[in-house]
């Protein structure tokens, strides 16, 4: 396998071709300063907020699972220039868990920056070929009768989980449920529940 060029090397040739996109006409300055600060702004709290609103609101919640990225575009949170989003429900039967084996694909206008474990060779390759133990060093431990579903996010297409809503939470307010959902109940790894803590250990 080829060695990754040094980080200096990177950003000489990351240079080269944003000044000759811009040469060009195909982007420009203005552009790629917007879509560094729209990458900057984009946080775990985004998709906690899009998920707690689904928990309480089933037209949202219908609209959520349909086309995700009109879902975000709805909430004020923009999507052009990122590829499709899809939103995975778990349900009482089946628990879902994000990934991408190629490389690290992750939805980040509506999470941010992926983690350093999702980018790894390790969870790449043993959440697919072993879900469970994965979800157990995570601290999650699902009961037998529930499917594990492993999806791929790809550049074509990235994805969310929309979590059960924590058994408990009757009558919180749509602040207090997205108070309780973290980046790695985004992905799958972990379930929120009522006391806003996650089931991964410390």
């Amino acid at each position: 396998m080829a060695t990754q060029p040094p980080r200096a090397e990177s950003l000489a040739l990351l240079d080269k071709l944003v000044t000759a996109l811009k040469r060009r006409g195909i982007v420009s300055e203005e552009e790629i300063a917007q879509k560094q600060a729209s990458a900057d702004r984009a946080n775990p709290m985004t998709g906690a907020r899009m998920v707690a609103r689904a928990w309480t609101d089933p037209e949202w919640r219908a609209l959520l699972l349909r086309d995700g990225t009109a879902a975000a575009e709805a909430m004020g949170i923009s999507m052009r220039g990122n590829p499709p989003l899809g939103v995975l429900e778990d349900t009482a039967k089946v628990h879902h868990l994000v990934v991408c084996t190629l490389c690290s694909c992750y939805p980040r206008a509506i999470i941010g920056y992926p983690p350093h474990w999702y980018k790894s060779a390790a969870y790449r390759s043993r959440a697919v070929r072993e879900p469970r133990a994965v979800l157990a060093e995570f601290g999650t431990v699902l009961p037998a009768g529930i499917q594990v579903r492993v999806v791929d996010s790809t550049a074509d297409f990235r994805w969310m989980v929309l979590p059960m809503r924590p058994e408990g939470t009757e009558g919180w307010t749509e602040d207090q449920l997205t108070a309780l959902v973290t980046r790695d109940h985004l992905v799958g790894v972990s379930l929120p529940d009522a006391g806003g803590k996650a089931s991964r250990a410390a």
